[in-house]
């Protein structure tokens, strides 16, 4: 409830600025000079204030999508084919809490509870995931807030201006005190929320240009972080239970062109509909698939024996690969029979079953892929000068304190809405035989 609450102070604030900036300006503007707006001028403002509230109101109560179970009709038609005869190199993501096949650029989110379809955050100030069906409406919100800011700011500017011109005459001339102190609360609060939005538009341009999402922009800095650390070490970095991961550099896979980004992310339609209010909403079933640029299959063609033709966004990452699952046998305790009589043996099978319990579960559910120590990372380091310049033993001895890896910002994909337990618990790069393994299991426990 605590969470429910806030959400709807959030909304109720968003709801509140904007009918005060909106409304409180023109009715502040009755009383100041020049006087109240002209024509031409609240038939401007206002029309920019309407388009503002309809996308607003678009932006939080459009259905964000979701993965429905068989959304891919190829793999749908395999459902009586031989198993085995599936290609292994057909690889593809498990939610293990939708019990579901995720599609790509899907993620689970940790609000609405489900596999958001292209998922770019949940944002807090419409109560409502940002992804492929709500992108347009929150995009062309920020379009509307910033410009009908970019003119209330005009208007402001005029009456300020009036104000400093007039400043030698006496007081009861001008604005009264009260007039005064609302005229630069609604300069100072629209100038600073201007600002604000104004950078959160050149980032939303920025990422409908390139075909990114916040998550994935994290991805690729990730990605990036993990090639430069790879390359002191061989390529290869430790994963865990001693397995060396390779980590080469692998492009994003989704920017297919500037304009055919801008196209697919503002929902298929003509440039001319960009803009437009009512727009329609994207389908659910356009954001399950997605075009590739082709780049990681034409380098694979070129060394074939370097790369995977079938490579999937994420990259790897060695803190997201699981542990082997340990099946110790609770009526087999002792692996060797010729254990010393010294040994107390009450306190070894407790021993074993914190053990067994640690790296396997009873009722289905997996332990987190990574036990890390939450020993300071002052006492794993004798001297500060055992750390290269280059950073990677850094990162490392970072890992091992317990330390989430987080980008230049101090991101983390849980600070924009994904459920990281859920994520990290996920399988990716399933073998297809093995996903619709348990799409059977799925359909015949229902």
């Amino acid at each position: 409830m605590a969470v429910l609450s806030l959400a709807q102070l959030a909304l109720a604030g968003v709801i509140s600025l904007i009918a005060f900036l909106g409304y409180g300006s023109q009715y502040l503007f009755c009383y100041t000079q020049p006087g109240a707006l002209d024509q031409r001028q609240s038939l401007l403002f206002n029309l920019l204030l309407f388009c503002t509230w309809v996308c607003y109101a678009r932006a939080c109560i459009t259905d964000p999508g979701h993965v429905p179970r068989d959304w891919d009709t190829n793999v749908s038609l395999s459902w009586d084919s031989d198993l085995d005869a599936v290609s292994r190199h057909d690889r593809m993501r498990w939610c293990r809490k939708c019990e579901n096949r995720k599609s790509p650029r899907a993620h689970h989110c940790k609000v609405c509870q489900r596999c958001i379809p292209k998922m770019d955050h949940h944002c807090p100030w419409t109560i409502n995931c940002v992804s492929h069906r709500t992108f347009p409406h929150f995009f062309r919100f920020l379009f509307y807030s910033v410009t009908a800011m970019c003119y209330l700011e005009y208007l402001l500017y005029i009456r300020l201006a009036i104000l400093f011109q007039n400043r030698s005459l006496p007081s009861y001339l001008g604005p009264t005190p009260v007039q005064m102190i609302f005229l630069f609360t609604f300069t100072i609060t629209n100038s600073i929320t201007l600002f604000a939005l104004t950078v959160l538009l050149i980032r939303n341009i920025y990422t409908l240009g390139s075909n990114t999402t916040t998550i994935e922009g994290w991805e690729i800095d990730r990605h990036d972080t993990l090639v430069q650390r790879a390359r002191s070490h061989g390529g290869y970095l430790d994963g865990p239970d001693g397995r060396r991961i390779r980590i080469q550099r692998q492009e994003f896979p989704y920017d297919i062109g500037i304009y055919a980004n801008m196209k697919q992310g503002m929902g298929g339609v003509h440039f001319w509909a960009w803009l437009w209010p009512s727009a329609s909403t994207p389908p659910n079933a356009t954001g399950l698939d997605f075009e590739t640029n082709g780049f990681e299959a034409s380098s694979w063609t070129a060394k074939s024996d370097d790369l995977d033709p079938n490579t999937s966004w994420p990259p790897p990452d060695p803190d997201r690969i699981p542990r082997r699952q340990y099946n110790l046998a609770d009526h087999h305790p002792f692996p060797h029979q010729d254990v010393s009589s010294n040994i107390d043996t009450q306190a070894f099978r407790e021993r074993q079953r914190r053990d067994y319990l640690r790296f396997s579960s009873n009722n289905g559910d997996h332990e987190l892929k990574h036990r890390v120590s939450t020993t300071r990372l002052s006492d794993l380091l004798s001297d500060e000068s055992d750390i290269e310049d280059n950073g990677s033993d850094a990162d490392d001895l970072d890992r091992k304190a317990g330390n989430k890896w987080r980008d230049q910002d101090g991101d983390r994909p849980d600070d924009f809405g994904v459920d990281e337990e859920v994520e990290y618990l996920d399988e990716d790069d399933l073998p297809l035989s093995e996903i619709l393994k348990r799409q059977r299991a799925v359909r015949k426990g229902q």
